[in-house]
Formats: C-alpha cells, structure tokens, sequence
C-alpha cells in the first residue's frame, strides 16, 4: 500500500510537471525563450484567435516531410482589402539552425497585434499596409534542430536526401551524439605529431603550433562514428539542399553553386512559398531573416547582374542607413561585394520576378558575446559570421563562464571511441555560438523588427489630386491632375520598370459625357512642356517617384462628371472626381 501510495504521488508530481511546461501560449507572447515548431505554430494560431478581426491565418504548403508552413496576415479590413494596399512582407528560419529569426517575425506579429490602437505609429502602419508574416520557412529544420542533437551550425538544409559520398547510400553518415548530451560537439586525440597544442592562457581551447614546437593534439571533426563501415565519419549527413540557393530566379547546378538542388524551386516548401507570393503582386518590401553576422544584404547577389539602377539604390541607402541607427553595430552590405556572391537566391527572386525591396537580415554577432567589452561592434570581414580567434573564443569563454554559468560550452571529456581509441569529447554546444543567450533576446528581435515597421513606414503613399480645371475655347477643358508620393519608395521599382515586369500604374480619366482629346505627362510648367500620348490618350502609365510627384494633362471635350482614377499594383488606388458644366 505505501508503495502504491508513493507511486501515485509520484505519478502526481510528473502530471503537474507537465502541465508546467506545456502550458497553453497566451497573448501577448513572451519571448525570453525560444519557441519550437509545435509552438510557433500555436503562437500563430494563439495571435489570430485574440485579433481575429485583424489577422488571417492560412497554410501556405507543407514540407518534404509533412509539416505545415503557416502564413500569418495582419490587414485592417476597415482600410481596405489586402491587395488593394502595399505589402510588407517578413520570413524566417530558410536555414534550420537559424531559429531566433522565426522569434523576430513572431515578435512583428505580436508587436503590431498587441499595439494596435494604442501606439499612433503602430496603427498607421497597420492601417495603410498589410503584412505578411512566415515564421518559420524550414519547418522540418527548425523540428529536427530542437528535437535532434546538432552543432550551432548543423541542420540547415531542406529535408531532401542526397547522396554526398556518392556510394549509392543516402544520408546514412551523420554526426553521432556520442556522450548523449543533445549536442554534436568536437572530438580530439592526443597525439605528439599533431599540429595544434594547448592554448597555455586557456586550457580548454587549442593553438596551432609553431615550427619547432611539440605537437599534442589532432582535431577529429564533430562527433560520430563511421556509421556506414566505408572507414570515414560523418561524410554523409542529411541534405543538403539549401532553401536560399534553390529559388527560380538565376539558379545555378550544384557544380556551380553547392546545394542548389536538382532543378530551381525544387523544395516542396520553396516552391509553395514561391506561389504564393506571386499571388500577392501588392509586396513591395521584403525581410529574409537569417541568424549571423550583423549585417543588412541589398542585391544583387552575383556581380555579373551588374549594379541597381540608381533610383533603387536612393530607396536601398536610405532605408539601410537608418536601418543601421535602428540596430547598432549591424552594417549595410552588398550581398555579392561584401560578403560572396550566390545563385537562386530568394531576394534576387523577390527583387526581380515580384518586383520588391529585399534585405536579408543576418541577425546577431558574436563579438555581442563579451565579457568585458572588447569585441562589441566588430564585424570585419575576416570574422564576421563567427569568431575565429583564439582571443575572441577566449573571451567568449568568458561570456559562457561568467554571464551563460557555463551552459554554452561543454568540458572536454575523455571518450573510448570504436574507431579512434581513447580521444575527448567536447567544445560548443548546439544553442550557442550563432544563437544569442535568451537574455539577451528581447533587445535582438524588438531593434530587428522595428527595421519592419520602419520599412512599412517608407512604403508608398500616392495621393490622387485634380489640380485644375480651365475652360478653353472650343468647348475644351484643361484638366490637370498631380500624383504625390510622400514617402521614400516610389510606387514600382526601377528594375520593374527597367524589366518591363509587370504593366505600371495606370492614370485613367473617364466620363459619360466627356471625352479625352488628348493628354500626357507634364514635364515642365515654366515655360510649359507636356509629352503628350498619342494613342488612348484616357490611360496614361506612370510611375510615382519616392518623395516626388508627376503630373498630368487632358484636354477633354462635352460636359458631365469627370472621373479620375489611379491604380497601382504596389502603391493602391485613388480617385478624383469634378464635374464639368
């Protein structure tokens, strides 16, 4: 009986831990931790069912294995309808490591909800944009991260078996968690030919030896064993496809660009994604959030593309130099020129086939993790996505000693290995090194997701004006008509118009007992200089510069309402009417 009696409080202690941590997500969501996928996937759910007058939750496709891609939308239906206003749009997590980037959209979401109607910009930039927010891209990435041992920098690709050892095996080698810890760490054995030694002002780290020197160490890679008996380790893991090499536009084969897949869009999720963006033509501004380096990449990614036009490149500069405000430390790059260049890139794809604004923001730097201020800030190109100096891993150290209590890095441990004998197991855990402490999340992903709402405030802003109406002789009148931009994006890109993309904004002047004798663009008021159209003078295509305007003039014949419409895939629509006795 008391055995049974203790079994049932223990029974009891276990249930109530439980419901501890599978406690229902609640609005506002926290975010001094990081979500899963089952619990991204409820955090969306959680935000629609609190702002379901607000928000649209849809699934845009599944993954290769199943898992669910969910697409939040945030519109005021009250403003108008989704398409009829411009599109921000925001992902993350392409790569399966890069987690806290699916916390930044997450953090969007829950900060534009959770504010709206209290904050004046918040609503404003609800109210005359809508917002399209993917959390998590990877979704089978992001499950096997949490759920799978990994190193910081393991686990990116789409979940599509390739056969890297070319042995007619598929993913059958991977890293093995051998001291059952949740991580694949580092192996070493001691050896006196080796070429790298004690790093005598940090025992747990290892120096490359000098000529001369005694040698003490070999580095055998990451965990593992040789799974498949061909007498190599870990030669053959799963993938890899990368998710932003596999995107239908200047795609590239594997022997050009590695992990490019078989053929463009050819990951289920991409491919999904791809559609249905291309459904929503109103996107003018893109946010790919990735997870090292502390940068904010413009296009293009290949130098051969050439430059942007100029226009885009005002629009580019002004927002990343404010961007730069926004998140200190965080530099304004050319994805080619300043960091390496790459093919079937997803903003290369946004910018030329959807016609956007594109940035991918490579969240977080590692000199952040510092002890005594040394390394905060520093992002030369020698090691801006990682550290890779001793004194920067020795300050590290540090941060992992002093502020994470030692959670980041594991001991080297002694290990007897089947195939290598006696080595040691040890090194940086799977939830350090590209991944900022928890504590240090919140500032991370509210500056980053305030880059969002910053852009949203940029997007254009046309207003429609008939600016006169003269009466002529001949029974003409001269209308003039003004489109102003108030904001910095100009209603289609340049490399739109330079593509010939899609049809430009359409001015269109209309009336059932008027007609339009002639009209064009007005290129100079003093002295007067109109380009007039010669055909269908009643549509006029133009484009509405950023912080600019253009102006038109009809001569129209007859008498009766007037009425002037303007219609943009990115920028909305308006409307001015005015009667003519």
């Amino acid at each position: 009986m008391k055995k049974l009696y203790f079994l049932l409080i223990i029974s009891l202690v276990i249930s109530s831990m439980s419901e501890i941590y599978a406690q229902e997500i609640k609005v506002p969501l926290r975010f001094d931790h990081y979500y899963t996928y089952e619990q991204v996937v409820e955090a969306l759910k959680a935000l629609h069912s609190a702002y379901p007058a607000l928000t649209g939750i849809e699934e845009v496709g599944r993954s290769e294995e199943g898992r669910v891609i969910y697409a939040l939308t945030i519109n005021n239906p009250g403003t108008g309808e989704p398409l009829s206003k411009p599109g921000i749009y925001a992902d993350g997590n392409i790569h399966g490591n890069e987690i806290q980037a699916g916390e930044v959209c997450l953090y969007l979401a829950n900060r534009l909800l959770t504010n709206y109607g209290k904050l004046d910009d918040i609503t404003q930039v609800v109210d005359r944009n809508v917002f399209y927010i993917i959390p998590v891209v990877n979704v089978d990435g992001r499950f096997h991260f949490f759920n799978d041992p990994n190193t910081p920098g393991t686990n990116r690709g789409l979940r599509i078996p390739v056969d890297d050892d070319r042995d007619g095996l598929f993913d059958e080698d991977p890293p093995d968690d051998l001291d059952g810890d949740g991580n694949i760490t580092s192996m070493r054995k001691r050896d006196p030919h080796g070429r790298l030694r004690t790093d005598p002002e940090e025992p747990r780290l290892m120096i490359a030896v000098k000529p001369g020197e005694q040698g003490e160490w070999i580095s055998l890679g990451q965990e593992g064993i040789d799974n498949d008996g061909d007498g190599l380790v870990n030669e053959d893991s799963e993938g890899y496809v990368d998710g932003n090499r596999n995107w239908g536009y200047n795609w590239a084969p594997p022997y050009v660009q590695n992990g490019s897949g078989l053929y463009p869009l050819s990951g289920t999720g991409i491919r999904a994604i791809a559609e249905w963006m291309l459904k929503r033509p109103n996107i003018i501004m893109v946010f790919a959030f990735h997870n090292s380096g502390g940068m904010y990449l413009r296009g293009p990614s290949v130098k051969s593309a050439g430059e942007l036009p100029p226009g885009d490149i005002a629009v580019y500069d002004h927002l990343g130099r404010n961007i730069e405000k926004i998140v200190p430390g965080y530099k304004y790059l050319i994805s080619w020129k300043d960091l390496y260049a790459t093919y079937g890139d997803f903003t290369d794809f946004t910018n030329n086939l959807l016609g956007s604004y594109s940035f991918v923001g490579e969240l977080y730097q590692v000199g952040a993790e510092t002890f005594d201020g040394t390394f905060l800030g520093q992002t030369d190109r020698s090691s801006i996505m990682a550290g890779d100096s001793n004194e920067r891993e020795r300050e590290r150290l540090k941060f992992n000693d002093h502020l994470a209590q030692g959670e980041l890095f594991r001991v080297w441990a002694p290990y007897k290995h089947p195939e290598y004998g006696d080595i040691e197991i040890g090194g940086w855990v799977k939830m350090s090194t590209r991944l900022p402490h928890p504590f240090m999340l919140q500032d991370l992903i509210h500056r980053n997701a305030s880059t969002v709402i910053y852009a949203a405030q940029n997007t254009p802003d046309v207003s429609l004006e008939i600016t006169e109406t003269t009466r002529l002789s001949g029974g003409l009148y001269r209308i003039r008509v003004r489109l102003h931009n108030r904001n910095a994006m100009p209603s289609v890109t340049y490399m739109t118009v330079k593509n010939r993309l899609y049809p430009l904004d359409i001015v269109t002047v209309k009336g059932s007992g008027v007609k339009v004798v002639s009209g064009g663009r007005v290129v100079n008021l003093y002295p007067e200089k109109i380009e007039y159209k010669e055909f269908r003078p009643e549509i006029q295509f133009c484009q509405v510069p950023g912080s600019g305007k253009v102006e038109y003039q009809f001569l129209v014949s007859g008498k009766g309402r007037l009425e002037v419409s303007y219609q943009s895939a990115k920028a909305g629509t308006g409307k001015a009417e005015v009667t003519l006795k």
